[in-house]
């Protein structure tokens, strides 16, 4: 059987690993420290609210970015958060665990000769101790750092393009704003990771839709 594809990539935030339970965990801990008890629901809505505007204001580093909207979030959520306890997702972020799905599928798909990627809206250092826990070599890794731009910012996926050449491309991400809509603008064939089994929004379609990496990598051995 001709194999489809000969490269995957990821975005790592919210595909591999589970961001949005080490975002409430931190942002509990601190808010606990003041004795303040912040709804889940509504810190994960702002935070998708907000993170993407500080990313549009133009690059900085991510710990800046991760300072600056956890300052924001917090003013939402009417706790006054002090400057100079902004840090606190940066502290969490090396803590911050894959999905239970993930090692299990980036080693199948390894095994069956896929190269595999991370396209990463991180600092180099941030995402080096995230990896730590991902068990699979990664030969393409780009960051905001590296590209000085944040998804969906074309830069990431430029760079990408530019280190695999001519091999078949697949990017895979739970991100439809930061992922699937600017991959697909650019031609780049996106596997859609519903992990939370969100309608499709309007725009383009991905090239499949599926809930978790286990079906991925599924999927791409039915593939070839």
């Amino acid at each position: 059987m001709t194999r489809r594809f000969d490269v995957v990539t990821f975005d790592c935030y919210g595909t591999l690993v589970d961001w949005e339970d080490g975002i409430v965990s931190a942002f509990a801990r601190e808010a606990a420290h003041d004795g303040v008890s912040l709804d889940r629901t509504r810190l994960v809505d702002a935070y998708h609210d907000v993170e993407p505007e500080v990313e549009a204001a133009g690059y900085r580093p991510y710990r800046d970015v991760l300072a600056e909207t956890a300052k924001r979030v917090a003013r939402r959520l009417d706790w006054p958060l002090p400057d100079g306890r902004t840090s606190l997702l940066a502290e969490s972020l090396p803590g911050w665990l894959p999905f239970s799905d993930t090692n299990p599928a980036l080693a199948a798909l390894a095994a069956i000769g896929l190269r595999l990627g991370i396209l990463s809206n991180v600092d180099d250092d941030l995402l080096a101790e995230t990896r730590g826990h991902l068990q699979t070599p990664f030969e393409i890794v780009v960051t905001a750092e590296q590209v000085h731009s944040y998804k969906p910012a074309s830069g990431h996926f430029l760079e990408a393009r530019r280190r695999i050449g001519r091999a078949r491309w697949l990017h895979a991400a739970q991100s439809w704003f930061h992922d699937v809509v600017p991959a697909t603008a650019l031609g780049i064939p996106v596997a859609w990771i519903n992990r939370k089994g969100e309608p499709r929004p309007d725009g383009p379609a991905p090239d499949v839709e599926l809930r978790d990496l286990a079906g991925l990598a599924a999927w791409l051995r039915e593939a070839g």
